[in-house]
């Protein structure tokens, strides 16, 4: 009985290499959430601060709340005035301009002038 008890306590007997697969599993979900997570992320944010930096007065933008207007003013305080009707101003934040957005009502603007 005492034989019994201390087989079924000891459990399975230690596979040579089972922690280098541990290991390797291990550093390959890293590597696919690295790929598929992170990698994308840091590369659209270094795409919507290439946008943001290249806003010049005159641009048509629209922001993250639909809104539609021309920037008319930047300011060095990482906000700009936009024109959202003849004599209508409101200040707002660069960072609340939508990249996508912006990209697909100035596409068909960029087709027309060719």
């Amino acid at each position: 009985m005492v034989l019994i008890h201390s087989m079924l306590m000891a459990g399975p007997p230690n596979q040579p290499g089972g922690g280098i697969m541990n290991l390797v599993l291990m550093g390959s979900i890293i590597l696919v959430f690295w790929l598929f997570m992170i990698r994308p992320q840091t590369k659209k944010a270094k795409e919507q601060k290439k946008f943001i930096d290249n806003l010049q007065k005159g641009d048509r933008i629209v922001t993250i709340a639909g809104i539609h207007g021309v920037v008319n003013k930047i300011n060095e305080d990482g906000t700009l005035q936009l024109e959202i009707n003849p004599g209508s101003y409101i200040k707002l934040e660069k960072s609340a301009i939508s990249m996508e957005w912006t990209a697909a009502i100035n596409k068909p603007a960029a087709a027309d002038k060719k």
